[in-house]
Formats: C-alpha cells, sequence, structure tokens
C-alpha cells in the first residue's frame, strides 16, 4: 500500500480522524468511543512511589544498605546531617558554614522547621539522560536550596553550587552535580525551585527513591536530581565538573518533549480500527500536538528525512486530567498547594503541564493485512517537530520510536 493511500485512509477512514484531506482530528475533537476500553487500562498519571524505576549508583547501592549501616552513615530522618561549606579550592566567602564538626550541620529537624515556612510542592516526571522512557511521574515536597544558601551569610565569589550524596565512603564513587548560583537563587520562566526534597506524593522519601534527602531540579535529568545529599559546596569555580560530564554528556540540557507509545494490539485483523496509546514527556518547550504515522514496513524512506518530516503524520488525542490521579497518596487525595494547580477546583492551571507527561489515544483506521511501522511524535508548543529542536543524544533522548504492527487477515 501506498503513503498516499495510507493517508487517504487516515483522513476518511473512520471517527477518529475528521473527513477532508487537511484537517486532522484535534485534542479538543471528542474522543472515538472504540478508544474507550484502551484509555481505561493507561498507567495512572502519577506513579506510586514504590513503581518509580530505579537507576541509582554505587556498590553496594546505598539504599540497599543494612538499617543499622543507614543509620550509622546518616540515612536515615533521624541521623541525616548536611554540610554546606566553602569550596577549599575555589573559595566562596561566607559568613558562616554548616559542619559536623563543629555541630552545625543542618538535620532533619531543621529542614522540616525550614519547610514550615518555605516548603513547595510541584509535579515533576523523572527521567535518566539515557535512559528511552520516564523513571517515573510524581509530587516532590521540599525546601528551596536557596533558603540554606543564604543561611551562611555568602558575601562575594560564589558563582556555582556543587552537591553530592553518600558514596559509600569510597571517592570512586562520588557522584556530583552543580548549578550555576542563579539558578539556584532564581526560577526563570516560572520554574519551581530547586529543591532539598523530602516527601513523594505526599509521603516521606524511602531510600529508594533518594532518602531521607535528595535534591530535586525541575527541570532537569535525574542526574542533577542527586540522592542521598551529604554536601552542599559553594564554590567560584567558573564552571561545572559534574560527574555525568566525564561520560560525554551534555549536563546543562533541559527536559526535551517526546512521545511514546504504550499500548497497542499485538494482531490488529485486517479491516477492523485499531486503538492505540501512549505518553508523551512535555518538556522546556511544553507540547501542542501528538501524532501518529503508519507506514509498510517494506516502502524504503528516503535517506535524506531521518526526522520523517514529510511523513502523511495525523493528529492524535491529547487525553484531559484524569478523574483519578494514582500516585497512592496519603487518602487517594493531591497534597494542598501544588504548583501549577489551581487551589480551587485541584485542577491543573494549564494542560499540559510543563516537566511532566500526559497520555494521548489514536484511533487507527482498519488496515490491509500486512507488515506496517507505527511511529509517534511530538509538535512542541513552538512548533518544533520531534526529535528537534535537539536531536542529539547526548542532550537527552528524543528519537522518533518505531514499532512492529503487523496485520493479520
Amino acid at each position: 500500500m501506498s503513503d498516499a493511500e495510507l493517508t487517504r485512509r487516515f483522513f476518511l477512514g473512520g471517527a477518529a480522524w475528521a473527513a477532508g484531506c487537511a484537517v486532522t482530528a484535534r485534542a479538543a475533537d471528542p474522543v472515538p468511543p472504540e478508544l474507550a476500553p484502551a484509555i481505561e487500562q493507561l498507567e495512572p498519571y502519577f506513579t506510586p512511589p514504590v513503581d518509580f524505576r530505579d537507576v541509582s549508583r554505587g556498590k553496594p547501592v546505598p539504599h540497599s544498605l543494612p538499617d543499622e549501616k543507614k543509620r550509622a552513615v546518616g540515612l536515615t530522618r533521624e541521623t541525616w546531617q548536611l554540610e554546606v561549606i566553602s569550596d577549599p579550592e575555589n573559595k566562596t566567602t561566607l559568613g558562616r558554614q554548616f559542619t559536623k564538626n563543629d555541630g552545625t550541620a543542618l538535620d532533619f529537624p531543621g529542614l522540616l522547621k525550614l519547610g514550615e515556612k518555605h516548603a513547595v510542592r510541584f509535579a515533576k516526571v523523572m527521567t535518566c539522560l539515557n535512559i528511552g522512557c520516564p523513571l517515573g511521574m510524581g509530587v516532590w515536597e521540599g525546601v528551596p536550596l536557596r533558603e540554606v544558601l543564604w543561611l551562611t551569610r555568602p558575601k562575594e565569589n560564589l558563582r556555582r553550587v556543587f552537591y553530592h550524596g553518600y558514596h559509600n565512603d569510597d571517592p570512586n564513587q562520588l557522584f556530583r552535580s552543580s548549578l550555576s548560583v542563579g539558578r539556584v537563587l532564581e526560577d526563570p520562566d516560572d520554574l519551581p525551585p530547586v529543591i532539598l526534597c523530602y516527601k513523594l506524593n505526599g509521603r516521606w522519601l524511602d531510600p529508594e527513591r533518594g532518602g531521607p534527602v535528595r535534591v530535586v531540579v525541575p527541570e532537569a535529568y535525574g542526574f542533577k536530581s542527586v540522592k542521598w545529599l551529604t554536601h552542599v559546596v559553594l564554590s567560584n569555580l567558573a564552571h561545572a565538573n559534574d560527574t555525568y560530564a566525564n561520560g560525554n554528556n551534555d549536563i546543562d540540557s533541559p527536559l526535551k518533549t517526546f512521545a511514546d507509545v504504550l499500548s497497542v494490539p499485538g494482531t490488529p485483523k485486517a479491516g477492523r480500527p485499531i486503538p492505540v496509546t501512549g505518553y508523551a514527556q512535555v518538556g522546556v518547550s511544553g507540547l501542542s500536538k501528538v501524532q501518529v504515522w503508519v507506514h509498510p514496513a517494506a516502502k524504503k524512506w528516503p535517506d535524506d528525512d531521518p526526522y520523517f518530516t514529510t511523513a502523511p503524520w495525523a493528529d492524535a488525542h491529547i487525553l484531559p486530567p484524569p478523574k483519578s490521579w494514582g500516585g497512592a497518596f496519603p487518602e487517594e487525595r493531591l497534597p494542598k498547594d501544588v504548583l501549577g494547580f489551581d487551589p480551587a477546583t485541584g485542577q491543573p492551571a494549564a494542560w499540559p503541564m510543563k516537566l511532566a507527561k500526559v497520555h494521548w489515544a489514536a484511533l487507527l483506521p482498519g488496515l490491509p493485512a500486512g507488515e506496517y511501522t507505527l511511529r509517534s511524535r511530538t509538535i512542541d508548543a513552538k512548533g518544533h517537530a520531534q526529535p528537534m529542536p535537539r536531536p542529539f543524544r547526548k542532550s537527552g533522548r528524543s528519537d522518533i520510536e518505531s514499532l512492529k504492527l503487523t496485520v493479520t487477515a
């Protein structure tokens, strides 16, 4: 079957697609009832903490340590302490430092005391830079890092904030990230603040998720959100020296927008509509559309169009906020005062939310028996089609997924 014939089927072949060669189904169009069973099987919007994927570092992984060892090294809420110091090699002038040796390190009750006045909560998808799917979607709660920074009374020569977590007292296992001090002190483009996080989905952060305290950087990939936090180092160094930089990664790349398929029938029958569902990660550039395209597997696509820009893409339905958020929140309710949510209605102020995920669905019209390739992509709020504007792998995954689709007679 030719692409022209497939395109005709997309636009004329069923209730999911609007009639006419220049109009496709839009996110606001009614979702075809044939999609209801597939939509009902979608994953929860928020991920229960126990269901987050784990990519923790360490030998042994710190969250696997025996309870007695966790208490001894400060990986419990009762024994956690945070040192906040000047970089000894690139000194920042501070009015005070917080160290274990002089008994001034910040402890967990002290952090919660700051939280009584300054705590924030925001929704964020946690994604690894080099893994092809999110690790989980949650509501993260904590104290803005800047509130702790200001306690040191910085005076001059402060350009970068380094931080690392517990690493089995082995220098070779140290995992460090950093941010410009400007990002810590100010939140550009209405971003949430960088936080010292102690709760996920309204529950204490458990060791597997980086507890008792971790950093969470809203717009960044997971390597910036260091787990098992123990040290914040204020530095006059003008550049980053993150651990991840040594792996040829773009350490300043924020979250990208991209789409993936979650479900498609294993062996759809010829001539019958095919329900497809998926998710989109909504990066810093937002999201305007999710699109799908079915292509005969045997037909080679031109080499000079690696991103399929001339393919006959068709719009999928971006699903609205769910009736039930999931996430295993206490009392099955979202916490109060989540940034980006209307306090009166409990609903998002804008949809889709940036730095989060959204579900989508499409009803493909019936196809003749044969082998096909199914692809999905996003169009961000600035009009860039995935994988643009940042197609490079080391700045985060955004390649267009390809799935085999076998239609049987």
